[in-house]
């Protein structure tokens, strides 16, 4: 027997004693799980798609969120390290909160998430109408948006249904494709078409009137909040890494920095390569990140440009739809959602569930088609995205904090060790300002269902999830064992182990 196999049945071993048998391959190295985390978190998708925004919002100090939301979400994966390392188990932020918690927060964590998923791949999809547009020169209307998105999941469903080695070839070619691609834009920027020094970190020029700043730097902050989630991602496919204890924790890090590293200077060298911020804060302006890229590499360049960033949009699609095709697929296999037996099934051939998969295709198409009957409807649906990762990740982070209050002590590989409670608390903190922040209503001319439309898409799922879940009691048919991470609640050899109900 090789090394390899060895190792592989250690991990089955150790999974068969979470009460699972493996059906994926464990084919996902250490670097392609980081690559899906990266190509999930993507930094140029995140940060092309916001920038004109934030830029217009807040200035050009609107960069620092990407520190301080880096840090805080470092804080999320050391969390998230700990557990994942104990619970290796495919789906992420579902089986982690069953194990911690039990069956009724685990359900409503997974649902929260699901939903969230399946908006961002939608956004992710839509996001890219104006490149391809640009890339094969047609007007991005809505239509065309449309199709374009229909286009961009259908393509990533199929890499999907290609299995763990080529999920695993897709985001290794996509990570190598953005990081050189947005080190070789933010390059040609700095050398060619730079018009201002780092002192415009520093200068808000004007943006926010003439009232304290903070505010305007909290609503533009809105860029750095949506970079940087998708490291979950690497826990999301657990039973497709070796030795997943230790190398998915590392992987969730690497994410992280290296993918806050590349975004941070992606962002950088488009703020300084902008000719005139008070055009972009007027309004004059609305478009700043197309007319660098025209300016700077004129009508040809900037469609090889596009087609870069268009690898990315699809890189980030296909990650982001392998994250919720597991989590459905993990859902499932514990009967906690409706048509189970279909969603639970997996392809042997493909080692991949096809039907949790087709759902991640199925669900984000008819949600793109919310735009066709009203211009906006689209950004009200997706209003709902950033809150619910965030409110989905915090599930989780509290289930942790509870349960190490109640005696939890982490197991795994990689463990926090006595900074794991102080790591905890300031984890949950960030997340919970996060998302005020997120939620704050900044709009107080709007009608007050815009001006509080995050709260309102956020309050309506989490609503249509408690009736879901009390009303077809899903949470509780599977006698897969829940709330086990505490202490006081594992089986012993005379008393059987009691799933939380």
């Amino acid at each position: 027997m090789s090394t390899s196999d060895r190792s592989t049945g250690g991990d089955d071993v150790r999974l068969s004693e979470l009460g699972y048998t493996s059906e994926f391959r464990r084919e996902m190295s250490l670097w392609a799980n980081f690559a899906l985390g990266f190509t999930y978190l993507s930094p140029v998708v995140s940060t092309y798609t916001l920038f004109g925004v934030a830029l217009a919002t807040g200035g050009p100090p609107m960069i620092w969120s990407f520190l301080l939301a880096g840090a805080g979400q470092f804080l999320v994966a050391l969390v998230f390290g700990e557990i994942v390392a104990q619970f290796p188990l495919a789906g992420g932020i579902y089986p982690w909160s069953r194990r911690l918690w039990g069956k009724r927060w685990a359900w409503m964590s997974g649902w929260v998430y699901l939903m969230a998923l399946l908006v961002t791949i939608t956004s992710v999809a839509y996001g890219a109408g104006p490149y391809i547009a640009l890339l094969f020169g047609f007007q991005p209307t809505v239509i065309n948006n449309v199709l374009c998105t229909i286009a961009l999941i259908v393509v990533a469903t199929l890499i999907n249904y290609g299995g763990t080695k080529v999920l695993s070839m897709a985001a290794i070619i996509g990570f190598t494709a953005e990081l050189l691609g947005a080190l070789f834009v933010g390059i040609w920027l700095l050398t060619t078409h730079r018009f201002h020094g780092l002192g415009v970190l520093f200068d808000n020029f004007g943006a926010g009137g003439t009232g304290s700043y903070l505010p305007v730097f909290l609503a533009a902050a809105i860029i750095g909040f949506y970079q940087y989630y998708g490291f979950e991602a690497c826990g999301d496919t657990a039973e497709e890494v070796p030795h997943p204890g230790r190398n998915v924790p590392k992987a969730m890090r690497r994410t992280i920095y290296i993918g806050g590293a590349a975004a941070t200077f992606a962002c950088l060298t488009l703020l300084l390569a902008v000719p005139d911020y008070g055009k972009v804060i007027s309004g004059e302006d609305s478009d700043p990140l197309i007319n660098v890229l025209n300016s700077a590499f004129g009508a040809l360049g900037a469609r090889a440009v596009m087609a870069v960033v268009l690898i990315s949009f699809l890189s980030c699609t296909i990650s982001l739809q392998a994250a919720a095709g597991r989590l459905t697929y993990s859902y499932a296999r514990d009967e906690m959602i409706i048509g189970y037996k279909l969603l639970r099934r997996f392809s042997h051939a493909r080692h991949v569930p096809p039907y949790a998969l087709l759902l991640a295709g199925v669900v984000p198409v008819l949600i793109a088609f919310g735009s066709l009957v009203s211009t906006d409807a689209l950004t009200k649906i997706v209003s709902f995205a950033i809150l619910g990762i965030y409110l989905a990740f915090q599930m989780v982070v509290f289930a942790a904090l509870r349960a190490r209050l109640k005696g939890w002590r982490p197991t795994g590989e990689f463990t926090l060790g006595r900074w794991g409670l102080p790591v905890n608390v300031l984890a949950l903190a960030y997340g919970v300002g996060a998302m005020v922040n997120i939620s704050w209503p900044r709009t107080p001319e709007a009608a007050w269902h815009d001006n509080y439309i995050v709260l309102l898409s956020g309050g309506v799922v989490v609503a249509i999830g408690l009736v879901y879940m009390f009303t077809t009691h899903h949470y509780g048919r599977s006698n897969a064992q829940a709330g086990d991470a505490i202490p006081a609640r594992r089986p012993t050899a005379d008393q059987p182990f009691k799933p939380d109900g």
